[in-house]
């Protein structure tokens, strides 16, 4: 495993967004793991987080993209902290840019915040956790008319005649959960396969559980035998199913 792996599965135990107990789920799941990006409070924690999102799309992506979009709300300090960490570490200029959930009708019109989105924008989408696909949904069609109403600005065309052309090559998240999506397949296969993009996450629970299962850490071991076979029980009912 990767040391930048290593050390921000340990980074997201020391800000208490990792945790391990007796959760449910928004879905309804009875958890014994639990993921919540809000703990993520300090400019210093926001910093490292950008780093450790930068390294990984520069593994899976490169960096040869024009715009990280962050949907709203919990990806709009995501896509800046890491647009910038982009800059300060690769020296790459990433626009940034997210969705109001309301459109503004004075001052800065519009829906967008940030960079605007122009057509032939190659775009990777950010988000904190693997989702079931819900922000993906409402996000995709932004993007495309965003472009069109770009492509109308620059050509002066009827805006029905144009649809927009943008280019979405992928979706970062900051934990793989490794479960079941909709249907058969990992919430992350499934949009893989509806939108045709390549997902990755900086880490996955695979990987969490092999880094902290009975291994002291700051003298604690995180993950015992007990909770390691709560979280195998979990996958045993919620895991993709393997064909």
């Amino acid at each position: 495993m990767e040391q930048y792996k290593k050390e921000f599965i340990e980074f997201m135990v020391d800000c208490g967004v990792l945790k391990f107990g007796d959760f449910v789920t928004k879905s309804g799941r009875r958890t014994p793991f639990f993921i919540n990006t809000g703990f993520y409070r300090t400019g210093s924690q926001l910093r490292k987080l950008g780093k450790y999102y930068a390294e990984a799309i520069n593994e899976k992506f490169g960096l040869d993209f024009d715009i990280l979009f962050g949907p709203a709300y919990k990806g709009i300090p995501l896509g800046v902290a890491t647009s910038m960490a982009i800059s300060e570490h690769y020296d790459k200029e990433i626009r940034y840019c997210s969705n109001r959930k309301e459109i503004k009708d004075h001052g800065d019109k519009g829906i967008l915040l940030g960079s605007p989105i122009n057509n032939g924008d190659r775009i990777i989408i950010i988000e904190d956790v693997t989702t079931a696909g819900t922000s993906i949904q409402e996000t995709m069609p932004i993007l495309h008319t965003q472009a069109a109403h770009a492509q109308v600005e620059h050509t002066q065309v009827e805006h029905n005649q144009v649809e927009g052309d943008v280019k979405v090559l992928g979706l970062v998240v900051s934990v793989d959960r490794m479960e079941r999506g909709q249907g058969t397949k990992s919430a992350l296969k499934e949009m893989e396969d509806t939108y045709n993009f390549a997902t990755t996450a900086i880490v996955t629970m695979d990987e969490v559980v092999e880094h902290l299962y009975n291994k002291p850490y700051k003298g604690n071991i995180i993950i015992d035998n007990k909770l390691k076979n709560s979280i195998d029980a979990y996958y045993q009912q919620y895991g993709p199913v393997k064909s």
